[in-house]
């Protein structure tokens, strides 16, 4: 049973593009742990160096490496071969969330709505494709299947910018994705142990949500209480929840919607591994909910305990 004497081991790092995020989100998880009382060590993973598993004394590990090798399964199943206890989604959930055309289709098993969009393939047959995109009417959004905080994203204009923004994207990151560009409010909702946290919308001067609107723009905007429908804010929020059950998360999750001129919130991606610093979503609508940060990464770890090691969901 973990309590305030436990090890914690917070990883961070890692090899993808949002390393440098996650050497940040690790720092300030680290100090929100050791305000709480846990005994706290922190290491940079990378697959060629994961020493800190072998190190009997931690009694739960509490990855926030973001993107590749962080979110996408690959280091909850080392973790699960080891029958290491940590925290945030098992390996499955963890890649089927990464995959942003998998969970697409999930997420319209449960009845979640989702922006129409097709995959960009080797071999696919480019004029049919085109045709499809034809289908659909505005704007495009180019995105790789497999990548987080909006890394590869264009937004474009006609079938045939799509096809050769997919090209360049699928050159750069393998498998993309072409979904149909939907124009409304961008809004998140954090899930802290299987409830969602407040709504926040996001306003930015840019198209949509970009990396530079995440992490670079001073002028975007996290707001609350801006659904004053109380009927909309519990269908979004439940929206949420059934993203996360139906990926199998577990813990806490991140779910990014993007609210149509229609009213319908149209669900974009799952983040199983969201940000941790003090600008972040997650910490921002726990707070909201009346949670400090330490609250936060207590109740996670807590969370952990109460799963078992090697746990998929």
């Amino acid at each position: 049973m973990v309590n305030s004497k436990s090890k914690v081991a917070v990883l961070a790092g890692g090899i993808g593009s949002e390393r440098q995020i996650s050497i940040a989100s690790g720092r300030c998880v680290a100090d929100a742990l050791e305000q709480a009382g846990f005994a706290v060590v922190t290491a940079d993973v990378r697959p060629d160096n994961l020493d800190i598993l072998g190190d009997a004394g931690i009694d739960v590990f509490f990855p926030v490496l973001h993107g590749e090798f962080g979110e996408d399964g690959r280091l909850q199943r080392i973790l699960e071969a080891k029958s290491l206890l940590y925290t945030s989604s098992g390996s499955e959930a963890s890649e089927l969330a990464f995959d942003k055309m998998a969970s697409k289709k999930l997420f319209d098993d449960v009845g979640v709505a989702t922006p129409a969009a097709v995959e960009f393939v080797s071999g696919i047959d480019l004029p049919r494709l085109e045709d499809q995109l034809s289908d659909l009417a505005g704007k495009y959004v180019v995105k790789p299947v497999r990548q987080g905080s909006s890394v590869g994203v264009t937004i474009v204009s006609t079938p045939h910018e799509a096809l050769r923004a997919a090209q360049e994207t699928f050159g750069e990151f393998g498998n993309c994705m072409i979904e149909e560009f939907v124009p409304g409010r961008e809004v998140t909702v954090g899930i802290l142990c299987g409830r969602a946290l407040p709504i926040i919308e996001i306003r930015t001067q840019s198209d949509f949500y970009d990396y530079d609107a995440k992490y670079v723009d001073d002028q975007t905007e996290y707001l609350f209480d801006t659904i004053t429908d109380p009927a909309l804010a519990a269908t979004i929020s439940r929206a949420a929840i059934d993203c996360f059950d139906v990926l199998g998360c577990r813990h806490f999750a991140r779910v990014d919607f993007v609210l149509g001129d229609d009213q319908i919130a149209r669900v974009l991606e799952v983040n199983t591994i969201p940000g941790f610093t003090s600008h972040s979503l997650l910490p921002k609508a726990a707070a909201k909910a009346g949670l400090s940060m330490s609250d936060l990464c207590t109740r996670i770890v807590e969370a952990a305990s109460s799963s078992l090691a090697g746990h998929k969901a």
